[in-house]
């Protein structure tokens, strides 16, 4: 599986995103990082069903400016292109993707130890805080993750 990672308001690809791509149990598969066109490319057994995450890594440059993203119950396959635009952090696009960054953030709490990665529990309450939810259900959502992410830094 291959894609492309871009800005969701200009469109530019973004480096250095990291590509995780989950089996149904969320066991990992594979993982990459895009490179300075925002392209990735990752092996995944033909005809799997599989969640694809996308997000920074609390170590890089990037890491406080990007919300995540998860694209769930995908079927794969070599030509299978799967593109993704991220938001930036503190940008307020619509419901849609707010709703798209908090399930991003989501799979990340279900798929990490965050109490082995303190640096990532904190770039994610930093991103997390300056994400706009118009929902109050939403809004309680974004708290409880923020409280998560809060608790393991």
């Amino acid at each position: 599986m291959f894609g492309y990672v871009r800005a969701i308001d200009d469109k530019k690809p973004i480096f250095m995103i990291k590509v995780s791509v989950y089996r149904g149990d969320l066991s990992l598969i594979d993982r990459a990082y895009t490179d300075e066109e925002g392209r990735y490319e990752v092996e995944i057994p033909e005809g799997e069903t599989v969640t694809v995450g996308f997000d920074t890594h609390y170590s890089l440059t990037n890491a406080d400016d990007w919300q995540p993203s998860v694209i769930a119950n995908v079927i794969a396959s070599d030509e299978t292109a799967l593109d993704r635009c991220l938001m930036r952090r503190g940008q307020a696009i619509d419901e849609a993707s707010a709703m798209d960054a908090l399930n991003g953030y989501l799979l990340t709490a279900a798929t990490t130890n965050v109490r082995a990665d303190a640096a990532y529990a904190a770039t994610a309450e930093n991103r997390l805080s300056m994400l706009k939810q118009h929902s109050l259900v939403l809004q309680a959502l974004q708290q409880k993750l923020m409280e998560h992410f809060g608790n393991q830094t």
